[in-house]
Order: C-alpha cells, then structure tokens, then sequence
C-alpha cells in the first residue's frame, strides 16, 4: 500500500493528509461513536477564544443549492473552560490534536495562544484570522497584508508548536495574505475559509440569517478554493492545507494535486460522520491504482 504519511512542519507529523475542519466536528468527542478517531490525521476543535460568547442571535444557519449558510459567531466557553473541562477528556486519543484560536484584538490571540501552548498533547493551533479586529473598525484581520502579519507575529513570540494561518477568501490578493503570514513564522496555512454569502425568504421578505450575512460552505465553494489553494501553493514554501467543498475522496485529490499537503472536510461531515473515513481509504486507492508509492508524489502536479 502507498505512504499517505505527511510532514507539515515543526513537529506535526501526520499518518494521513486528512483532517476535520474546525466548527464542524464539535471536539472530536461527537463523532466518536461513528468514526475511529485514531484513523485520522488528525481534527480541528472548534474555535476558541478567550473569554466566553454566546454566539449570534437564532436562526444562523440555511441551506442552499449545493451548500449551507452559517452566523454561528464561534460560540464556545473561552480558553479556560476547554483547558479544564474538554483537554482531559481528548488529550489520550492517538492523533494530532489542533485548536482553532480566534479573536477581536491582537492581544486576545496572544493570550489564547499562550495558554494552549501549555497544553503538551496539542501539537499545534489553527490562528483563525477572518474574525473582525474591533480596534480597526471591524475589518478582519486577514483581509490586510499587514493586520494579517501583525497578528501572526504577536502569536509567533508566544507560541512555539505548529503555527496554522487559515486565510479568508474573502480577499482580492490571496497570495499577499499567504506571504505575509509565512514571512512572520507560519509553519502552514490552511484555506479557505467561508465566503460570504446570504440567503433570503421571500415570503417573509426577510433574511434567512439573523445577522444577513453569513459563511457560504459546502460544494458549491470547491471550485473557489481549489483555484486559491492552487495560487498559494505556487507562491509559499510551506505546507498548504486545502478545505473548502471537499464531500468525497476525488474531491480531496484534486486539493492535492493542485498543491495541497493536506486536506480539511467540513461541511461534509454533517450530511456523513463517517466521510473522513472514506476519503482515507479513496486517496490510497486512488495511489494504488494509478501506481505511486507516496501521496507526495501527487502533490503540486497540476
């Protein structure tokens, strides 16, 4: 059988390129009855922040052709909480363990940063910079070359483990936000993240969302991420990990191929807790039958 196993830098090593995309795949825990997680490369918690949000107002998701809308507005308990309450029940499971850090102002995501960095069985987190910067009116950090590299920066000096910049689409120069981020100590980016999207009842005559906008995920956004991942994956020297509309193994190896070292799946797990599975097992078919040795010898070869 071929090697699907990935080295992404700085100490995660992963057995496969497979891994679950932050905010849908709760803390591991929810899909343990479906899935060995001990098969994966490893998953994502959900986004972490420092003190505790709620989370936006009710209804924050909708269906759409071929994807969903969400307005969640990362509701979690803070840092604290996940240390004390939700590290001692995951750190045992035999994968890689990542924790996606977001925050409203630098300062949140160096003191996130700094308290997961304690944590000795997570081996990297996800710095999450498509959350809005307060202090700059509401712009989010990775809408900006230089916001973007401020904010790594400050989290590079305290956090010594796998540094993972996930990029926002929502940009106009995607290889600038991936150069900006590798140039102040990211170990590997991960994009995208949602676009921005919005749905709207039109017997109500109203949004479908409380906020009216909202993160457009799913596969309708595939052919958006693959031609982003294919763009920075040209530019940067580190590792690129690609998500965004990957609902099967095929899907997964085009990532790849365009120059992705790993993969994330998100929206699909809420229509099959046992995806990730299946595109594990469909990249080293794929490998098998088409006579390579490796997964790296796939990557980058469009």
């Amino acid at each position: 059988m071929a090697d699907l196993n990935i080295n992404l830098n700085h100490g995660l090593e992963l057995q496969n390129p497979v891994l679950t995309a932050s905010g849908t795949f709760g803390y591991g825990l929810e899909f343990q009855d479906f899935i060995d997680l001990k098969r994966l490369g490893g998953f994502i918690v959900k986004g972490t922040t420092l003190k505790l949000r709620e989370g936006n107002p009710y209804p924050r998701m909708a269906e759409t052709p071929s994807g969903m809308l969400n307005a969640v507005g990362l509701q979690n308990k803070g840092v604290d909480y996940f240390i004390e309450h939700i590290y001692p029940r995951i750190q045992h499971i035999k994968t890689n363990i990542l924790v996606n850090v977001s925050g409203s102002t630098v300062s949140d995501y160096v003191a996130t940063a700094e308290k997961i960095n304690e944590l000795e069985n997570i081996p990297g987190i996800e710095l999450n910079i498509s959350c809005p910067n307060v202090k700059e009116g509401g712009m989010a950090f990775g809408t900006s070359c230089v916001s973007a590299a401020e904010v790594v920066k400050a989290v590079r000096k305290v956090y010594h483990k796998h540094l993972m910049i996930k990029l926002s689409p929502n940009v106009t120069d995607i290889q600038g936000i991936a150069l900006a981020a590798e140039a102040e100590g990211a170990d590997s980016v991960s994009l995208i993240n949602t676009l921005l999207g919005m749905a709207i009842d039109v017997r109500k005559r109203k949004p479908l969302l409380s906020t009216v906008t909202g993160g457009l995920s799913g596969a309708c956004v595939k052919p958006v991420a693959l031609r982003m991942v294919w763009q920075v994956a040209k530019v940067v020297k580190i590792p690129v990990v690609g998500l965004g509309g990957i609902m099967c193994a095929t899907d997964a190896i085009e990532f790849l191929l365009a120059g992705a070292s790993a993969v994330q799946i998100g929206t699909a797990n809420f229509i099959d807790p046992g995806i990730t599975l299946k595109v594990i097992d469909g990249i080293l078919h794929y490998l098998d039958e088409n006579g390579f040795k490796s997964v790296k010898e796939i990557i980058g070869l469009i």
